[in-house]
């Protein structure tokens, strides 16, 4: 997740962005599946035609609504780590701060990147694709920020809390526990404190 010219939006038409919009309303509320390209038509307000013409088919279509959200995330956690000052414990931390928030949304209905790879399993499917990425630019910028903290190993500390991170989104919202994220930070802390040890011992 690192800060990079992706993260800028590109010129879309309004129809473009329409289509967008309305699928992701309705795929994240309902799952990918379970909506037809005929309700996205009558939500966006647009023609077939038009779907078709910037989307060939519906996995581009859902390719192209997980790409757009991985983008918006990457902008709110480079804010929230901005947020969290220069302390690498607080920076590791703040993705855990940005889950809390995430959670208590009233619109909060779990990850939309795991969902995906739930209802695509085909790595080569767009959608599992995009999500994939998405997940994998996360544990990228994670690990940066573990190296930023001086640990020894920081991919591997980056991995845990990942771990940590997937299952907090899992348990709120499974068991519409959204405390699951600050549970999950204290583990992180412990993790992150111990790496640091490793690092003064050196």
């Amino acid at each position: 997740m690192t800060p990079s010219a992706s993260m800028s939006e590109p010129p879309v038409s309004a129809k473009r962005a329409g289509l967008l919009d309305a699928a992701w309303r309705l795929f994240y509320r309902d799952g990918y599946h379970a909506v037809g390209i005929d309700t996205v038509l009558a939500e966006a307000g647009v023609a077939k035609m038009t779907l078709y013409k910037h989307f060939p088919s519906k996995e581009d279509l859902i390719g192209a609504v997980l790409e757009r959200r991985s983008r918006e995330l990457e902008i709110v956690f480079e804010k929230t780590l901005a947020e969290a000052g220069r302390s690498g414990t607080k920076r590791l931390l703040a993705l855990f701060a940005m889950l809390g928030a995430w959670f208590r949304m009233r619109d909060f209905n779990g990850c939309a990147f795991i969902k995906a790879v739930a209802e695509y399993p085909d790595p080569k499917s767009k959608p599992h694709r995009a999500a994939a990425a998405h997940k994998t630019r996360l544990l990228t910028r994670v690990t940066a920020l573990a190296e930023e903290l001086g640990a020894k190993d920081p991919e591997a500390l980056a991995r845990s809390l990942m771990l940590l991170s997937e299952g907090a989104i899992v348990t709120a919202h499974i068991y519409d526990r959204p405390e699951a994220a600050e549970e999950a930070a204290e583990a992180a802390r412990v993790l992150i404190t111990t790496a640091a040890k490793q690092k003064d011992a050196v």
